[in-house]
């Protein structure tokens, strides 16, 4: 039976210049190098400049998606930004980036889930386009991490960076088997009774202050492999496909033991995941559209590949989505 999926047109990424590497940040706190690479995978990770913002970095972004899908800003009707750090309590980035592009049409509005944002974006977007309200959207995961860190704290500055990341989707009719091309299915969960685990201690409703991100970063860990197995598999039984069937595994870059122990749980092979934590560190919701960039960028992924995205966040949030590219 004929159904309209979300297709990805289009895919681009972009980051900061400023590289901090692991021997910089031993000389700012109680670290080395062989520390954060032993529990992390992190090696480096870039950090934004001072007239760089959320908005600006994804604005980039956007335009690199909209010229790999050699569409214009005039042919996008929606755009769902993904993001804990905005530049400001309000106006949205997604519409600072909607008048960066010069579209005065269709809707834009920001959406957070911290590190699971994108793929609740992901997710969000591909209902309006498949619903037939919209035909094309720009999907972007965007932050700014490094100005909610506390730089005294070794056990969170060592594992954020920033950066940006952008899909074009379009609506394209499809047969409706899981040999379409586009977002075949998506399945989001959250539990706020997990706040205290990983959460940032201000804001405008409370403290009056942005606020630094804290996380209790065994209990994180615990958590993690579990919660995000759960929806992948719950994408696998919607698709009637599995994890042989998958040509790319491009998880949220948040830990590479976290990243590790998932893909041996699901029996996922090296040779299959994405990883790009040793260069960008945890960017958030922009690290899996970063992730694919690179992917995308290098002649990984390519047109008709299986590609699984998946991720846990602050909340907690976790969600996955299973796209033919």
């Amino acid at each position: 039976m004929a159904t309209i999926r979300s297709v990805v047109r289009g895919c681009g990424y972009h980051l900061p210049e400023r590289v901090l590497t692991n021997a910089e940040l031993s000389r700012m706190v109680d670290t080395s190098h062989e520390w954060i690479v032993q529990r992390t995978g992190i090696e480096e990770r870039r950090i934004a400049a001072e007239d760089e913002t959320t908005s600006t970095l994804g604005l980039k972004a956007a335009e690199k998606a909209l010229a790999d899908a050699r569409l214009t800003p005039a042919d996008i009707d929606l755009i769902v930004v993904a993001t804990s750090t905005p530049d400001f309590t309000f106006p949205s980035v997604a519409t600072q980036i909607q008048a960066g592009l010069g579209i005065t049409h269709g809707a834009a509005f920001d959406l957070q889930a911290v590190c699971t944002g994108f793929v609740y974006a992901v997710a969000t977007a591909d209902k309006f386009l498949t619903s037939g309200s919209h035909k094309r959207a720009l999907v972007i995961g965007a932050e700014t991490f490094s100005r909610i860190l506390d730089w005294t704290d070794r056990t969170t500055c060592v594992l954020f960076g920033d950066g940006a990341g952008a899909l074009v989707l379009e609506a394209q009719l499809g047969t409706g088997t899981s040999e379409d091309r586009g977002v075949l299915t998506s399945h989001l969960r959250s539990d706020g009774r997990h706040r205290e685990k990983l959460y940032v201690d201000g804001g405008p409703g409370s403290t009056k202050t942005c606020g630094f991100l804290r996380m209790q970063g065994k209990e994180v860990f615990k958590h993690a492999v579990g919660m995000v197995t759960d929806v992948i598999t719950d994408a696998f039984k919607a698709t009637r496909t599995s994890a042989a069937d998958i040509d790319w595994f491009v998880p949220h870059q948040a830990n590479k033991r976290i990243i590790d122990a998932t893909a041996e749980k699901l029996g996922i092979p090296s040779e299959k995941v994405v990883m790009t934590v040793q260069r960008h560190g945890n960017t958030s919701a922009a690290s899996i559209p970063l992730a694919l960039g690179v992917a995308r960028a290098d002649g990984r992924i390519k047109e008709g590949d299986l590609v699984m995205i998946e991720a846990m966040g602050g909340g907690f949030t976790w969600g996955a989505a299973l796209i033919r590219w």
